[in-house]
């Protein structure tokens, strides 16, 4: 990562879904065999396989998991839980633990409904599944085709790129593109239309991690179908497979009595329930909300063929697609390590005897944190939703259950690896500079009209500094969000960020011209990809 001068600097920004970290992790918990050029059974062929866990082994591990539960709670401080867990087609565990809200009443029930954040992916790639089993769409569609006003920097990617180019992370769009954007309050509309700005990396060559690249996928299919998003997943999943209580609107989930609420921590082990998460401008991606008895109904369908008892809900050859690897998404460190893929909406790995396992975890720095796990060939899978940040706790009580099914107890204390994962991700976006002490010899500002006014930039729009009572603020998006600037040295001032992405104090550095007036300003935790820089008027 290279450094820049007052923190100037380009970082990887892991938010809201961490499955990258956590998918290495699931491997090292099920050693896998298969490499990343070896040939993999299709899902149908481990659904066929003989079951390498007896009834019992899975039963004894069901019977732990209160215990398990109740430690992690207890250790974490993470206010509410609700976990199921399905085998064989039953829901052999379905239970809620905690508050929905810290200091008011209401327990946690398999009622409760949970912000799921990136475990939304799964179930959009579920959605056009069904929509590609329809013929309305095809997984190698181009999504100009049905979005023709959507553009990428290169025009060929742009007229090549397809669905399952944008489900599978691997269009070439730069990690988390977009979710700047979102943070500033933009809307789906206007950050899938700007995506054009952002650098590519090679096509179908590379994987990185895009909110907003796989919600324009689930647009597309949307527009084939001729209905909006939020529709298509309520009447050909949410409807059909009775999951009464899922949604892809935030309006849905914040009108439900029945909530948990998104928690951060205020101390360590002291929750507080502060920020408030739309996710709609991601809905397919992030922004569903659910509850455990739907996401048992869920489970259900993946691990059956799309079947919910009698009735085909999914066509199963589409659903088993999803299931598929369609890019390397975590190469070995070295010749032991395992591979790691992603498929269409999930990660993909292999266990020890070389069976389909699947997973997926969402993270919200806002307060929420989910996983699921599927090993299809056992027919087992198990959902973890709960209403704190991540902490590791969702992940930790998936690779328990699993480690207890196989080995009688886990293998590992999983909380504090899981938990040093998203702490190290949490800490990879702040700047090097300490921004709250200036630096030796630091320099005046100058006076606030060498600052003020608009600048443009065609990615995030224009950017308005305003002088008020002595003091610069410096304004964004489209409210527009306003920010306190406070001076660091020089040119140099800094401001506190906000929203899913905030990465504590940020530097603003205005270039200055000879007539002592600024031309132009970076944004530091804009500036990721060399798009931070606005223009004066």
């Amino acid at each position: 990562m290279g450094v820049r001068r007052h923190g100037r600097h380009r970082r990887r920004r892991p938010r809201v879904y961490a499955a990258a970290g956590l998918a290495s992790l699931m491997a090292a918990a099920y050693p896998a065999t298969a490499t990343a050029g070896s040939p993999h059974p299709s899902p149908a062929a481990h659904r066929a396989e003989a079951p390498a866990l007896t009834d019992k082994q899975v039963a004894d591990a069901v019977a732990k998991l209160d215990g398990q539960i109740r430690a992690g709670m207890e250790r974490t401080g993470v206010p509410g839980v609700a976990v199921a867990v399905v085998h064989k087609d039953k829901v052999v565990y379905l239970k809620g633990f905690g508050e929905r809200e810290v200091g008011k009443a209401g327990a946690v029930s398999p009622d409760t409904v949970f912000q799921l954040a990136s475990l939304s992916k799964p179930i959009t790639s579920t959605v056009v599944a069904d929509a590609v089993g329809d013929k309305a769409i095809d997984w190698g569609t181009p999504v100009t085709r049905h979005l023709p006003g959507f553009g990428l920097k290169d025009p060929w990617v742009t007229r090549h790129v397809t669905v399952a180019d944008l489900l599978s992370h691997r269009s070439g769009l730069p990690d988390h593109a977009g979710d700047l954007l979102e943070d500033l309050g933009y809307d789906r509309q206007y950050i899938l239309g700007h995506l054009q700005f952002e650098p590519l990396s090679p096509f179908r060559a590379s994987y990185a991690y895009t909110n907003f690249g796989f919600t324009a996928a689930a647009e597309a299919v949307a527009d084939a179908k001729g209905t909006t998003w939020e529709k298509l997943a309520e009447d050909s999943l949410y409807r059909p497979a009775g999951m009464t209580a899922t949604s892809s609107s935030f309006a849905d989930y914040e009108k439900a009595t029945n909530k948990a609420v998104t928690h951060v921590e205020k101390a360590r082990g002291e929750w507080e329930a502060r920020f408030v998460r739309d996710a709609d401008a991601q809905a397919p991606a992030g922004g569903v909300s659910s509850t455990a008895r739907d996401m048992a109904r869920w489970l259900r369908l993946q691990l059956a063929n799309g079947r919910l008892g009698d009735e085909q809900i999914v066509p199963a050859e589409q659903l088993q697609r999803t299931h598929l690897p369609e890019i390397v998404s975590q190469p070995p460190a070295s010749p032991t390590d395992r591979t790691g893929f992603y498929g269409l909406g999930w990660n993909v790995g292999y266990t020890d005897q070389g069976r389909l396992r699947l997973s997926h975890s969402g993270a919200f720095e806002l307060g929420a944190n989910t996983s699921v796990t599927m090993v299809p060939a056992e027919q087992l899978g198990i959902v973890v939703l709960t209403n704190g940040k991540p902490v590791g706790l969702a992940d930790s009580v998936a690779l328990n259950f699993f480690d207890t099914a196989q080995h009688g107890r886990p293998t590992q204390d999983w909380l504090p690896l899981v938990a040093q994962l998203y702490e190290k991700e949490e800490q990879a976006g702040r700047s090097p500079t300490d921004y709250t002490k200036p630096p030796p010899g630091a320099t005046d500002a100058r006076a606030d009209d060498a600052y003020t006014g608009t600048y443009r930039n065609d990615y995030y729009g224009p950017l308005t500094v305003t002088a008020d009572n002595g003091e610069l603020s410096l304004n964004l998006g489209p409210k527009p969000l306003r920010f306190a600037l406070t001076h660091y040295s020089g040119d140099t001032f800094s401001f506190e960020t906000v929203g899913e992405n905030a990465v504590g104090r940020t530097g603003v550095t205005f270039t200055v011209g000879d007539d002592g007036r600024a031309s132009r300003v970076t944004v530091e935790s804009l500036d990721e990809n060399g798009l931070g820089t606005f223009t004066r008027r």
